[in-house]
């Protein structure tokens, strides 16, 4: 029995995300196309003789109970197959918090990987990934990782052809997002045909292996919600491609900007402008990566 894993779960852009329609239950028929990147959350799981699941985090305002989907994702697992033994749970964070990249489902993600393993339970990656949807619609991607089409409420999941390797900027302004706000003030239905994004188009780009075809259909119909709210997400877009990103975006409900370049040099300028240039009050993280797409552990690569 393994005693101790660290583990990393890595962040979430959205290539493309486009809302059909609100369905009865109350959620949302989803097509978006998901894509990891390089920014990943540090997770150490420690096995403990006393009951109980410990979570520890290295930002003050986080819950370390029952709230925080690292502590859903162990409790999940451990009552379902009546583990006696305790977890402690060292959360270390670096993916921005609510920023539309996933980071909570990512980590809890993480953690039912690393307790199926610690513990010897067993589980298929698809076996987590049914279980994961019960936690947060994104966890089942996050298990899968890489680049694929989401659908559904996000959990029916299609794998895509690796998307052409680029320097990927993200920038996650000094506001705060309600995820429930964007969804409640979206009216899809009211939606311009052009306001949604070309999803099949953009699959046709990635299977090609053409950045700029897959760029050039960018697409968040959730931008019309939170753009409008949070002109700073606009004003981060117009100066990534100003300094030559291919295309930039916001990801998810908001509010990261993320911007692709195929140019290293423009995408470390750009980078040292938003960060410590005209953006450097308004912009809370930056961070320069690549796409990741490694899926040699499945999970999150210990």
């Amino acid at each position: 029995m393994i005693h101790s894993l660290n583990l990393k779960a890595y962040g979430k852009i959205n290539l493309g995300l486009d809302v059909l329609r609100r369905r009865e239950d109350g959620y949302h028929e989803v097509r978006m196309i998901m894509q990891t990147v390089g920014i990943y959350d540090r997770i150490d799981l420690e096995q403990r003789e006393e009951p109980g699941i410990e979570v520890e985090t290295n930002l003050h305002y986080l819950p370390t109970n029952e709230n925080n989907l690292v502590y859903k994702a162990a409790h999940l697992l451990m009552e379902e197959f009546s583990i006696k033994k305790g977890l402690r749970i060292k959360l270390k964070k670096f993916i921005p918090v609510a920023a539309g990249m996933a980071g909570g489902s990512s980590d809890a993600a993480a953690v039912l990987f690393g307790v199926n393993k610690m513990f010897g339970l067993g589980l298929t990656l698809k076996e987590l990934m049914d279980r994961g949807v019960k936690i947060g619609a994104d966890v089942p991607y996050c298990l899968m990782r890489g680049t694929a089409l989401a659908e559904g409420i996000g959990e029916i999941l299609t794998p895509l052809p690796p998307m052409p390797q680029c320097k990927v900027l993200i920038a996650k302004p000094s506001v705060s997002v309600s995820t429930k706000y964007v969804y409640e003030n979206l009216h899809a239905d009211q939606l311009r045909k052009d306001q949604h994004p070309d999803i099949d188009g953009m699959i046709q780009g990635i299977r090609a292996g053409d950045l700029y075809a897959v760029a050039e259909k960018f697409g968040n119909v959730l931008e019309t919600v939170t753009q409008k709210q949070y002109p700073v997400i606009r004003e981060i877009k117009e100066k990534m491609k100003e300094m030559g990103a291919v295309n930039a975006m916001m990801s998810g409900s908001g509010p990261t900007v993320f911007g692709l370049f195929v140019n290293p040099a423009a995408a470390e300028a750009a980078y040292e402008e938003i960060r410590y240039g005209s953006f450097a009050d308004k912009v809370k993280q930056t961070y320069l990566t690549n796409f990741y797409n490694n899926k040699e552990v499945p999970g999150n690569g210990i």
